[in-house]
């Protein structure tokens, strides 16, 4: 006859309710091989791992859950959103996960992969191809979207560019998990901007622990969230045809912007010498240290953030044809 101390307790297990539940405790790596400078030390937030492949799970998920747990996203209602993709494919994953419908308003420099990713994950896709008044396509988007707001009542817009909760996903998220892993204080931080709700609550997380740190924004050539001049841009995920209601330049020590080609550049370096495969916003930010880098006071610690991962940019940033073609039409502009 068995006795109690004849049984075994089973151990715990540690299974997840859903995707979702995956989200976050990203990892922390050190690039010495392509910063192998000894006075720097160089650190990037493995963003690109969250399980949709970028931050953007993190404001997606936080977004939603609150949403529904104050009522202002009601079960079964229809989420619309204007994305260039990311952003969009986290929204999509969490109306799966969330049993609600969602539409995402997209442009054609979308890529091939985001809108087939959409299309599988039961998302109703609208397409604008006007090109608007700043010479993009966001208002263009974002007209389209309160025409779907007019049309269905029970439809709920997310506007990740003037939503309180997309910051704050970063500053209990990504940037709780940035204190609580570095020691020691970092004096940079580097992040790409569209939004700006990554950037500004990492940092201003960050900056309880560590109040010295500067902020140093990745943006675009040809984005206007920080005064610039408005011009053509075909990477996705980085910069702005508008200022974002979230934006708070006085939070920001500097901005570096990068163009296509630089990104791309950055995108290839990191692959070739640390083995991260990374989007386009990530190539950005490695291209803006490298630029920085000479400058900054030494020594320095460096932390960025890195977006997304490079799958969904085969046919943009790793396609040669596409990069001669960048060159090219740069080339055709200065002249």
């Amino acid at each position: 006859m068995a006795t109690a101390a004849d049984t075994v307790a089973e151990p715990d297990e540690s299974i997840a309710e859903s995707v979702f539940d995956c989200v976050g405790n990203t990892p922390v790596v050190a690039l010495n091989r392509l910063f192998p400078q000894p006075e720097f030390d160089v650190l990037a937030k493995l963003e690109l791992m969250n399980p949709g492949g970028s931050m953007k799970d993190r404001s997606a998920r936080y977004i939603v859950d609150s949403g529904l747990r104050d009522g202002s996203i009601t079960p079964g209602c229809r989420l619309v959103e204007s994305s260039s993709g990311n952003f969009g494919i986290a929204l999509a994953m969490a109306a799966r996960v969330r049993g609600l419908r969602f539409t995402c308003v997209l442009d054609p420099k979308t890529t091939t992969a985001n809108i087939a990713l959409l299309r599988s994950l039961g998302t109703d896709v609208e397409m604008v191809d006007d090109v608007d008044e700043a010479g993009g396509y966001l208002h263009s988007r974002i007209r389209r979207v309160n025409e779907l707001l007019a049309a269905d009542p029970d439809a709920v817009w997310i506007n990740q560019y003037a939503n309180d909760r997309n910051w704050q996903a970063h500053y209990h998220g990504t940037g709780a998990e940035l204190a609580e892993q570095l020691v020691r204080p970092p004096e940079y931080l580097f992040a790409a901007v569209s939004t700006t709700g990554s950037i500004l609550g990492c940092a201003r997380r960050l900056r309880e622990e560590f109040p010295g740190m500067r902020v140093i924004a990745v943006d675009a050539v040809g984005s206007v969230i920080f005064g610039g001049a408005p011009g053509p841009r075909d990477i996705p995920g980085i910069g702005s045809s508008r200022v974002p209601e979230l934006c708070r330049p006085e939070e920001i020590d500097e901005v570096v912007y990068v163009d296509d080609v630089a990104a791309a550049k950055g995108c290839r370096e990191l692959l070739a010498t640390e083995g991260v495969f990374a989007g386009g916003s990530t190539g950005a930010v490695v291209a803006a240290i490298q630029r920085t880098l000479p400058r900054l006071d030494r020594p320095g610690r460096i932390v960025a953030v890195f977006p997304d991962r490079g799958d969904r940019y085969l046919d943009l940033v790793y396609d040669d044809n596409w990069l001669a073609g960048v060159h090219q039409r740069r080339t055709e502009h200065s002249s």
